[in-house]
C-alpha cells in the first residue's frame, strides 16, 4: 500500500508534485490564521521570531493532519511524521517547517545547514563552496521510511510606534518549499547554477555554516515554490 521514498528517485515528477502537496498544506494553515497572525504580531511583545514560530505551529495544529506515532528531531520548529494520500499512492512523511521574521531582506530566508538535506552549492568570497545539507533525504526510524520534506516561512512586518510603545506589523507571509536532495541536479547542480547566496554566519569566529535561499533564484527554476500570503482584505493568488 505504501510506496518506499526510494522510488522517488526514479520518479521525480512524483517527488516534485508531493512537495507541492505539502506546500499547499502548510499555505493554506497560514491563510487560514493569517487575520489571527496579524493581531498576535500587534500584541505580542516577544521577539518577533518567537511570534513567527508561535504562529506556525498554531495554524498547523488548527488545520490538522494525519499523524505518524514517530517523533522527529531537528533545529525545526514545526515537525511532523505524517501520511500523505494520493489516489494513486501513498507514503510516509517527515515534514520539517521553519519560520523566520525579518523586518529587511524581503527577497531571502537564513537556512542553516542542519535544515535541508540538499548539498549547499555555491560561490563565496571568491572560493567554490560544496557543503552536505545535515538533515537526510530519506530518514529512518524504528525501522520505517520517511521522505523528508522542508517548507519555510517568513513573516515581513515593521515596527509602529504607538504612543511611545513598539508594536510590529505584520505586511505579509511568504511560505517556500525547499527541494529535496534527491532534486539536486536540477535546483542546483553547479557552484554557479544555484539557488543560494552567501550566508550571514562568520567562519573566522567559529560560527556554524549558514546561507540564503534566494527566492527569485528558486522561482526560476519553479516559480510554485514561492508563494506570498497578503494580509487581509486582500485575497491570495496561488503562484503558478
Amino acid at each position: 500500500m505504501l510506496i518506499n521514498p526510494q522510488e522517488l528517485y526514479n520518479d521525480l515528477g512524483r517527488l516534485e508534485e508531493i512537495e507541492k502537496a505539502s506546500l499547499r498544506l502548510v499555505v493554506q494553515a497560514l491563510y487560514e490564521f493569517r487575520i489571527d497572525a496579524q493581531e498576535i504580531f500587534r500584541q505580542e511583545s516577544d521577539n518577533a521570531a518567537d511570534i513567527g514560530e508561535d504562529i506556525t505551529r498554531e495554524a498547523l495544529d488548527r488545520l490538522g493532519m494525519s499523524k505518524v506515532d514517530q517523533r522527529l528531531f531537528g533545529k525545526v520548529d514545526y515537525k511532523r511524521a505524517r501520511y500523505i494520500f494520493h489516489p494513486e499512492y501513498a507514503l510516509k512523511q517527515a515534514l520539517f517547517v521553519d519560520s523566520k521574521a525579518e523586518k529587511d531582506s524581503q527577497g531571502v530566508a537564513r537556512i542553516q545547514i542542519t535544515q535541508t538535506s540538499m548539498r549547499v552549492r555555491q560561490v563565496r568570497a571568491g572560493q567554490n563552496i560544496d557543503i552536505a545539507g545535515h538533515l537526510p533525504v530519506i530518514l529512518q526510524l524504528r525501522n520505517e521510511t520517511f521522505l523528508t520534506t522542508t517548507a519555510f516561512v517568513k513573516y515581513h512586518y515593521h515596527e509602529n510606534d504607538v504612543n511611545g510603545n513598539k508594536q510590529n506589523e505584520l505586511e505579509a507571509i511568504t511560505v517556500v518549499a525547499l527541494p529535496s536532495g534527491m532534486l539536486q541536479d536540477k535546483y542546483n547542480p553547479t557552484f554557479t547554477d544555484t539557488i543560494w547566496v552567501a550566508g550571514p554566519n562568520a567562519p573566522s569566529l567559529g560560527e556554524e555554516f549558514r546561507t540564503r535561499l534566494s527566492f527569485s533564484r528558486l522561482q526560476a527554476k519553479a516559480n510554485w515554490r514561492v508563494q506570498k500570503i497578503p494580509m487581509s482584505p486582500n485575497e491570495f493568488v496561488w503562484n503558478s
